[in-house]
């Protein structure tokens, strides 16, 4: 096997080091060039050269690039004529990434050998990245002058003219392209595009008019030819192509979209709209598109409230052509959520989910709305396959975490929120959520300490989560622990929510707890002027406090007022029982 890979190599060197080039011919065969060498070597010098050639060649094969490098510079050395190394060591520079060294070596082989058709490529590759584009221009001519029948050669060449910033020579050489394989699409929609950018409308019109008359049932032309008429104002000769498209590609859904395009451009929105249902029905239309074109809709939306039933009806219309997406249901679900429809929009993201259930965001608002419809059965159920799909997403778990603190689970809510809080990354806010969820439970469990340390860390992390605030100070105070720290929490709500009846009377409470009946009545009697009359915990307080100011017959009345606001605390009966009293 060594022997045969010697041989091989030896083949290759061989192949290499006899000066000649070689050059890709019209037919796709090759033929040989000259040699390359302007210098006469003596025989030593001839096999030094090939021992070298050879050498460098194999390192070059094997990778070895930088003994490859020197062993080519060396073969320049001895004989600087030869194009053939300079254009191998050109490659390592290029690939190298030395583009400067690269467009050295590749133009000196160039002109050494300007019949060699790669050393010509590889050096206009070079002079492109280094945006010579007039030398450039200059070697893909000498190019096409050897090789007139290369078609590949003269669409580099006008591309070049079109970097150079001359369209107009571009033109001419697709022109010539034109002449020589007749009408050829590429470069007659590349000389439309630049006559497009010319503003010369009539030129590209004559350009796509042939394409029509060369193939009359390709779609797209029209629809080309429709567009520029579109876009240079000329209406009626837009529909009129749309029309003739028509008649050429009946269940083409795109040219639906560009004729509504036309129309809502005339203010004819109504007929724009139509055109939209016409093509939104087409499952030809490929769904990314209608996606696109749904959400400029619900932008629009947000100012113009009439168009919701309009997006509604593409939602639905999209949903009939593409059934099995996903992305149709999510679309119309989100149309819906923004709108306040919870349980309907929720039933199109389960649609969703039902087709693709890897996409986490749909999850995410699956649970978000089991939270405002208060379904904590369905969020629990929903948040476990959550956690199932997508285990690293702390979401899952707050929410299982809150599904089953309300079904009273304390414990099992206890556990998965302190799994799921170690998910939690960069996000702060959902972060101190953890731990006042935390908090709630474990009061809940009786873990007083727990529960301090939970609600302590949480505003750690938040200062101003009057949510944690107010729990944790009205749990103290129910404890007849730490008032003062309760007390200033309290303060803190309803400095920052001074209307909110709860916080109100939650730092009444705390001030009738440390024995401040005076201020206590003032507070809650605030909670009961922002609307809190008929909450039965809040009444009752309010008549605790007047019992202890003497106000004996106005507390009786309180509690009564308690008991009928669905009030049911545990002295509650007693009290009115007894007209006492009880803590």
């Amino acid at each position: 096997m060594k022997k045969l890979f010697l041989c091989l190599l030896v083949i290759n060197a061989l192949v290499f080091t006899s000066c000649k080039t070689t050059t890709k011919t019209t037919s796709g065969t090759t033929k040989v060039s000259g040699p390359t060498s302007k210098k006469e070597l003596s025989e030593k010098e001839r096999i030094d050269f090939d021992y070298l050639f050879f050498n460098a060649n194999k390192e070059q094969m094997l990778g070895n690039f930088e003994l490859a490098t020197n062993l080519f510079l060396q073969c320049i050395k001895l004989d600087p004529g030869n194009a053939t190394p300079m254009y191998e060591l050109a490659k390592i520079y290029s690939y190298a990434g030395n583009k400067d060294k690269a467009l050295e070596l590749s133009g000196k082989a160039a002109n050494i050998d300007q019949k060699n058709i790669w050393y010509q490529l590889l050096y206009a590759d070079g002079l492109m990245a280094k945006k010579q584009y007039g030398e450039a221009i200059e070697i893909y001519q000498r190019i096409i002058k050897i090789n007139p029948d290369r078609i590949d050669m003269y669409f580099e060449l006008a591309e070049t003219y079109m970097l150079a910033g001359k369209p107009q020579e571009a033109i001419k050489v697709y022109d010539r392209i034109e002449a020589k394989a007749g009408v050829n699409e590429e470069a007659t929609i590349q000389k439309v595009r630049i006559y497009t950018q010319l503003k010369n409308t009539d030129k590209a019109v004559k350009e796509l008019n042939k394409l029509i008359q060369l193939n009359p049932k390709e779609p797209k032309y029209y629809g080309m030819l429709g567009e520029i008429y579109q876009n240079t104002g000329q209406k009626d000769k837009a529909i009129q192509t749309y029309n003739d498209l028509l008649k050429v590609d009946p269940e083409n859904p795109y040219v639906h979209l560009s004729i509504a395009q036309h129309y809502f451009e005339e203010k004819q929105d109504a007929k724009g709209f139509e055109e939209y249902k016409l093509a939104f029905r087409n499952p030809k239309l490929d769904i990314d598109t209608k996606i696109k074109i749904l959400l400029s809709y619900y932008a629009i939306s947000e100012n113009k409230p009439a168009v919701k039933d309009d997006a509604l009806e593409l939602c639905k219309a999209m949903i009939e052509a593409h059934p099995e997406e996903a992305k149709s249901y999510a679309m119309y679900g989100d149309f819906l959520f923004r709108d306040k429809k919870m349980s309907e929009a929720r039933d199109a993201y389960r649609m969703a989910i039902a087709r693709d259930k890897t996409k986490y965001a749909i999850w995410s608002q699956v649970l978000l709305i089991d939270s405002d419809l208060g379904d904590f059965d369905a969020m629990l159920f929903d948040s476990k396959q959550t956690i199932e799909l997508f285990p690293a997403q702390p979401l899952g778990y707050f929410f299982n975490g809150i599904a089953n603190i309300q079904k009273k689970e304390y414990k099992k809510g206890v556990e998965v929120l302190r799994e799921g809080k170690d998910y939690v990354v960069d996000n702060t806010p959902l972060l101190s959520q953890f731990y006042a969820s935390l908090g709630d439970a474990n009061h809940q469990l009786k873990e007083y300490k727990a529960s301090d340390e939970a609600y302590e860390k949480a505003l750690e992390l938040d200062a101003k989560n009057t949510y944690v605030l107010n729990n944790y100070a009205y749990y103290l105070s129910l404890r007849k622990e730490k008032l003062l720290r309760a007390e200033e929490m309290s303060k803190k709500t309803v400095d920052l929510e001074p209307t909110n009846n709860s916080f109100l009377d939650t730092y009444g409470w705390i001030l009738y707890q440390m024995g401040n009946y005076e201020e206590a009545k003032k507070w809650i009697g605030k909670a009961l002027d922002n609307g809190a009359r008929n909450n039965g915990v809040i009444l009752e307080h309010y008549g605790d406090i007047l019992y202890k100011l003497g106000e004996t017959e106005k507390a009786i009345g309180y509690w009564g007022d308690a008991k009928q606001k669905g009030g049911n605390s545990e002295f509650l009966d007693k009290k009115i029982a007894d007209k006492k009293l009880y803590e």
